[in-house]
């Protein structure tokens, strides 16, 4: 809290870390409140800015609204205790979900604050990365829930995840849950959100085709020193994808671990046969996801590559 006049003078400032004042504007003139005007009390109108965020079919006050205050707090408050994580759930989102995931983990403060700013404001700004969606993506149509009730996507996850992705978009507008092609995202926007946002690109090994032994190893070198580790896949190689398979590229996930023999031990480019896992974060999840009995060659056909970021602190 600060007073008008630190406001006036600028001391309301620090360097050292990212504040928002938030203040009415009137051009109105006070009036006494009685027609003596012998009383030193006075009133003034004021105005409060609309809330960005509105579902059309749940306007402000809908019991099912997903921008509605208390929800979006709530959300805010389970990532900053690592109770949930981003999540495109039906969505396209997993490159920003990917990106915010990181910033979770890497900067919990400032996930926290461009998610207030965006239901705020509807804008907000990381680094040099502005995120400003356009007036679809802030009045989204579309069902936010399935028929039994269960969320399509929070209310949170598309001030954060819609929002950057609509931000990218020249041609289309990404203003619908069920929008799969507007969500996609390719390997160099998602590079650029990192490194605007202050991460520094490491490494990168991202390919059309899919990789082998040599290229899972030299990232897992990289997963070892600590590194953001993010990779194109096949989601065919998830246990959530169900029993059948896929090998185009289709999905973003983030190495919470390096991948790993399933008898112990680090993986090397004679381990084709060797079965393997990997700790990852994909679909609001941070668990051992690939599927039972991968050996590492069928691991590396299901993987285009990566991106390596180092931490920004």
């Amino acid at each position: 809290m600060y007073t008008l006049g630190e406001i006036a003078s600028g001391k309301a400032y620090s360097k050292n870390k990212r504040e928002n004042i938030c203040y009415f504007e009137t051009k109105t003139q006070t009036k006494p409140t009685n027609d003596n005007g012998d009383e030193n009390i006075h009133n003034v109108k004021i105005t409060c800015l609309e809330r960005p965020f509105i579902a059309k079919e749940y306007p402000i006050g809908s019991p099912d609204d997903p921008f509605d205050r208390r929800k979006i707090e709530n959300q805010i408050a389970s990532r900053m205790n690592h109770s949930s994580y981003p999540d495109q759930g039906r969505t396209s989102l997993c490159g920003p979900a990917s990106f915010f995931y990181c910033l979770q983990m890497d900067r919990p403060d400032v996930y926290k604050q461009a998610a207030y700013e965006l239901w705020l404001y509807g804008k907000t700004k990381i680094g040099t990365l502005d995120i400003s969606p356009g007036d679809g993506c802030r009045h989204p149509k579309g069902a936010f829930y399935d028929d039994y009730g269960r969320e399509a996507v929070s209310g949170l996850d598309w001030i954060t995840l819609a929002s950057l992705r609509d931000s990218e978009n020249s041609l289309m507008s990404y203003d619908e849950v069920d929008d799969q092609l507007a969500g996609i995202t390719m390997w160099g926007k998602l590079s650029e959100w990192f490194e605007k946002a202050g991460y520094e690109k490491i490494f990168d090994n991202i390919s059309l085709t899919h990789a082998n032994e040599k290229d899972i190893v030299k990232l897992n070198s990289y997963a070892n020193q600590g590194y953001r580790v993010v990779t194109l896949i096949s989601a065919g190689m998830l246990k959530g994808w169900g029993d059948g398979d896929s090998s185009s590229k289709n999905h973003w996930i983030v190495w919470d671990k390096p991948v790993c023999k399933v008898v112990g031990g680090d993986i090397t480019t004679k381990d084709s046969d060797e079965l393997i896992d990997l700790k990852l974060f994909s679909w609001g999840r941070v668990d051992w996801q690939t599927k039972d009995k991968s050996s590492l060659s069928y691991f590396a056909k299901h993987v285009f590559g990566g991106l390596v970021f180092k931490p920004i602190k």
